[in-house]
């Protein structure tokens, strides 16, 4: 019976995608999805007004509002409603970040529709979904303990740390305000307070430390 199927919510701003998605879970016999949203704001909309899903799958690059950003604001609504991200955004980058937020499972866009399948039925279950490359890292660091490094680094807000790594990718501030559609004044001031809670002189300061940063997390 319809009524017996897992509901499921898709956050993406791509409607091709989507649809791929709709497509690959609608296939399965006990799930379906219910409700979409194109970005943030849609997306806490349906969740304060419309019936809860079971189950909500998020890409990190929306258009109003970092997914990082929504994954916290969705745990504050509804704590216990499982989230995972499906993102074309490095998980060694941003899985752990991700977590942190709220999130119980990351999967990259590049990987097989079952491994999408497979990880909706973990977190379903309550369980955490991970590749097992990154499963690996995350036990590393915490038998190892943060460094100092890594305490700056975590002191910084999702956006913030999202134009860290595009700086560490070589974009510059223009082309990061296309990335993330918004102004290039906004990401100057990312910018100056990520340089102050990471400690670094100036723009050169910040550009070598988020390059060797993300050139260590790979």
């Amino acid at each position: 019976m319809a009524g017996l199927k897992t509901q499921v919510m898709l956050v993406d701003d791509h409607a091709m995608l989507r649809h791929g998605m709709a497509m690959l879970i609608n296939a399965e016999s006990d799930m379906e999805v219910f409700a979409e949203a194109e970005d943030g704001g849609e997306a806490m909309a349906r969740l304060e007004s419309e019936h809860h899903p079971d189950i909500v799958l998020v890409d990190l690059s929306l258009k109003t509002l970092s997914g990082l950003e929504l994954i916290k604001s969705m745990h504050i609504l509804l704590p216990a409603l499982p989230v995972l991200v499906v993102s074309m955004h490095d998980e060694t980058v941003y899985a752990e970040r991700a977590l942190r937020s709220g999130a119980r499972g990351y999967v990259m866009k590049q990987e097989p529709g079952e491994v999408l399948i497979v990880a909706i039925r973990e977190v379903l279950k309550g369980n955490y979904y991970l590749s097992e490359t990154m499963h690996t890292q995350l036990m590393d660091r915490l038998v190892s303990g943060n460094s100092g490094a890594e305490l700056l680094i975590n002191s910084l807000t999702p956006s913030e740390f999202e134009v860290l790594h595009l700086i560490g990718s070589g974009h510059s501030s223009r082309q990061i305000a296309q990335l993330l559609s918004r102004s290039i004044k906004t990401i100057e001031v990312h910018r100056a307070n990520i340089r102050a809670k990471l400690q670094l002189k100036d723009g050169a300061d910040l550009i070598r430390y988020a390059t060797h940063w993300i050139t260590a997390e790979h």
